[in-house]
């Protein structure tokens, strides 16, 4: 373009940056340069690693504890394949997660380069579910009247709560006594996803279901199985899958005669990341694609099997050796178990909390790998170049008491010892807790970047506080607690300060001194009844110490109204 043009240096969603004058005849352009991938450190394989990288081919498990380069390791086995003469495109790569399947992609191509992965493209890279549904849409035919439409969470539970509604006006199925009641509850709703999703995943099929209720005198799986077929019926004639049923049609895609053919043919080397994660579906999918002995590796840790909830179950892992033995003809033996590497170089922690995941380790169950590799892979060998380290425990009083210590602990860590910012991480057990620990770091001028693929709408600060707002203003005896209520007056519907609720607190004590209690009740209580009732507690309390109350406890009033 002729004219002025502005190159951005930085982010490519960046359009700032070095302006560099040219003939100011024209418009003024743009033209984003995007920050070139930087290239990949040096890999200098420890010797398990090398075994994972030079593995000759068939079933193999590697046990990565955490730290150990695993990520590393399965990029250097995808590009020893590729250097090794193998098509790019006969190579499968699936992990569990958008980010995850984003990141494995970009480092794999930065370590074969622009020319490494040839003119018919790279490795395919994706999420189980991801590729499950390109499956569907390639193979499976006739397909629906639209195609394809995977349902998001809200939008599943909506059209089964709908199912729910109608299959009670109808009278079909016939569900016991005991459970009208509940028919039109959320409650009920989510048991029936819950079981309709363990059905899908272990391949129970209506029939199955009602055979194993006539056979255990269970009326009300009767009813479900009745209703799982109405539910199978209406979600294939709309084209509707959810992530079970998506998993589940891929998998008899994949088992039939000439799709399976196709998809071996394509898919030479398969290797799954996070394998503890698996559910009986998805290890049935890769046995049709990659078992009897081809080349699976698969990469995961039986102590970090923390989505049972889901379905996924750590025995996949467990007993892979047996499940996918080696093929006959091989040199380790004919229908010898797959063998095991574990990866023992811990690269990311101190030697102190490493032990300390180590010691909780331990006692987690994990029968049916061999004892040495076990202890192999969770004796694993810390770095020496970052001190000692530090194990703490400390308890609060309140979750609000936490946050406030947390981002504390935080800033004096970066102010004090100059620790960056990205280098310190927070967790938390569940998505619950980061919207409020979210907003008490942002207010202590902590920055804050939250990972996390599926962060439900729900959890998100804005829409979080006003739930939260609704359920005091619906049920101010039950939802309104003391932590509620600080959570509500230091939000923007408040506006109050930590400095702010401690002199309100103060003053709420004191006023209940001179109105005669003999022990006035703590703090953070009296904040609550004041919020619940404003008109009584504030009557003498400072207008500009009041002020946060008054605003949160007139719009639950005005809600309520």
């Amino acid at each position: 373009m002729v004219g002025s043009r502005r190159e951005a240096v930085g982010p490519a969603w960046c359009a700032v940056g070095v302006v560099a004058a040219s003939v100011p005849a024209a418009p003024a352009g743009h033209r984003l340069v995007p920050t070139p991938v930087a290239p990949p450190r040096p890999f200098v394989a420890d010797p398990a690693q090398r075994r994972v990288i030079e593995h000759p081919g068939g079933p193999l498990l590697v046990l990565a504890g955490p730290g150990t380069g695993k990520t590393a390791t399965l990029v250097e086995a995808v590009a020893a394949r590729i250097e090794a003469g193998a098509d790019p495109r006969s190579i499968l790569v699936l992990t569990f997660s958008r980010r995850a399947a984003g990141e494995l992609r970009e480092r794999i191509t930065a370590r074969l380069g622009p020319t490494g992965t040839g003119a018919g493209g790279g490795p395919g890279v994706w999420t189980f579910h991801a590729w499950c549904l390109a499956l569907l849409r390639a193979h499976d035919r006739p397909a629906p009247h639209g195609g394809f439409r995977l349902l998001s969470g809200p939008e599943r539970d909506s059209r089964l709560r709908e199912l729910i509604e109608g299959s009670r006006e109808d009278g079909r199925p016939v569900w016991p006594p005991q459970l009208a009641r509940a028919l039109g509850t959320r409650g009920f709703t989510e048991e029936v996803r819950a079981l309709l999703a363990r059905a899908r995943e272990v391949g129970l099929e209506p029939v199955g279901l009602a055979q194993l209720a006539r056979r255990t005198d269970r009326p009300d799986w009767a009813a479900l199985a009745e209703f799982y077929e109405m539910y199978l019926d209406v979600f294939g004639f709309e084209g509707a899958l959810d992530y079970a049923d998506l998993v589940h049609r891929a998998v008899v895609v994949a088992e039939g005669a000439e799709a399976g053919e196709a998809l071996r043919a394509s898919y030479r080397h398969v290797f799954v990341d996070e394998y503890q994660d698996t559910d009986p579906a998805q290890e049935r999918l890769l046995r049709a694609v990659a078992g009897g002995g081809r080349d699976l590796v698969v990469f995961g840790d039986p102590d970090q099997s923390i989505y049972a909830f889901r379905g996924a179950e750590v025995a996949g892992l467990l007993d892979f050796p047996q499940r996918f033995p080696v093929a006959k003809g091989r040199r380790l033996g004919d229908g010898a178990g797959a063998p095991i590497v574990a990866l023992r170089t811990g690269r990311r922690m101190a030697p102190a909390p490493l032990l300390a995941s180590r010691q909780v380790a331990r006692r987690i169950p994990a029968a049916g790998l061999p004892v040495g590799e076990i202890r192999a892979h969770r004796d694993l060998i810390g770095r020496t170049d970052l001190g000692v380290g530090l194990v703490q425990a400390r308890t609060y009083a309140s979750a609000g008491a936490e946050a406030e210590a947390v981002a504390d602990l935080l800033r004096r860590e970066h102010l004090e010892n100059g620790t960056p910012w990205p280098a310190m991480a927070v967790l938390v057990r569940t998505v619950d807790r980061l919207a409020r620990l979210r907003r008490v770091l942002s207010a202590a001028g902590v920055p804050v970047s939250v990972d996390g693929d599926d962060l439900p709408v729900a959890q998100e600060p804005a829409a979080a506080l006003l739930l939260l707002a609704l359920r005091c203003a619906d049920d101010p005896a039950g939802a309104l607690t003391a932590d509620a209520a600080r959570t509500l007056l230091t939000s923007p519907l408040g506006g109050a300060d930590p400095a702010g609720l401690r002199e309100l607190g103060r003053a709420l004590r004191a006023f209940e001194r001179d109105a005669g209690a003999g022990q006035p009740a703590a703090s953070a209580e009296l904040v609550r009844q004041a919020v619940a009732d404003p008109d009584h507690w504030l009557l003498r309390i400072a207008e500009e110490v009041a002020r946060p109350v008054r605003r949160v406890g007139d719009l639950l009033g005005a809600t309520r109204r």
